[in-house]
């Protein structure tokens, strides 16, 4: 076989990260009181945190802003959208949703289905995110996952982000995999897709939302289940 080591990418592409987090945050907004401070509509609350998670996110990924800075800032711009300037609550709440969110065991469906099929036929299953790294080891362990992978790498362990290169590379330091024997599996063009061309690593786009792409990945699939036709 052409591929002996796989690198998938955890959040959006194998756990459900929006549905887990919207379920973390509900219990954040019940746990915190949130609705008797001023915070009225949960589904508002919710679509602004998205909002701000993205593009702190993206400012985290371009080396704009520090770790700690992204885990409490989403919640308090959150929070000022609702006239609410408490940094103390911001900040024990950004505490609670990383202490929580790893609890969630929401899988894309065939999630399990795929690994035990890639484990049988012998693959090299590892991860590559840019993740918290005590955050996706919980995530794995409390979905059941964490055995399908010999090696994950997060973006604190190498000291880099997705799309950057340097994250790649120090995968396949880490897993000793060679380039032309190694894929990338992920749901994002901008972090997983053009990130895995850089490094010079063929990708298969995990296209779950059903976008048109600007670039063409070497394979893309609609459903984890289509990885079959694949490997």
């Amino acid at each position: 076989m052409k591929y002996r080591h796989l690198f998938f990418d955890l959040d959006h592409t194998l756990w459900d990260f929006e549905a887990n987090s919207r379920l973390t945050l509900q219990e954040l907004y019940h746990l915190f009181r949130l609705e008797e401070k001023g915070v009225n509509n949960f589904d508002l609350f919710h679509k602004s945190y998205l909002g701000h998670n993205d593009r702190l996110w993206e400012r985290y990924r371009n080396g704009f802003i520090k770790v700690d800075e992204l885990r409490w800032k989403r919640m308090w711009l959150t929070l000022l959208d609702f006239k609410i300037g408490d940094e103390h609550l911001s900040k024990d709440m950004g505490n609670k949703f990383l202490e929580l969110l790893p609890t969630r065991k929401l899988l894309f469906p065939h999630t399990v289905e795929i690994l035990d099929y890639l484990s049988a036929k012998k693959y090299k299953l590892h991860l590559i995110t840019n993740g918290f790294e005590k955050t996706q080891h919980g995530k794995l362990k409390n979905s059941g996952i964490d055995k399908y992978f010999m090696e994950v790498v997060t973006s604190e362990s190498s000291n880099s982000l997705k799309p950057h290169k340097e994250i790649f590379d120090f995968a396949l330091a880490r897993t000793g995999a060679l380039k032309d024997e190694s894929i990338m599996i992920g749901d994002s063009i901008d972090v997983d897709i053009i990130g895995a061309l850089n490094a010079g690593i063929d990708q298969v786009y995990v296209n779950h939302i059903n976008d048109t792409p600007t670039i063409k990945p070497t394979y893309t699939v609609h459903s984890l289940k289509e990885l079959g036709n694949i490997f």
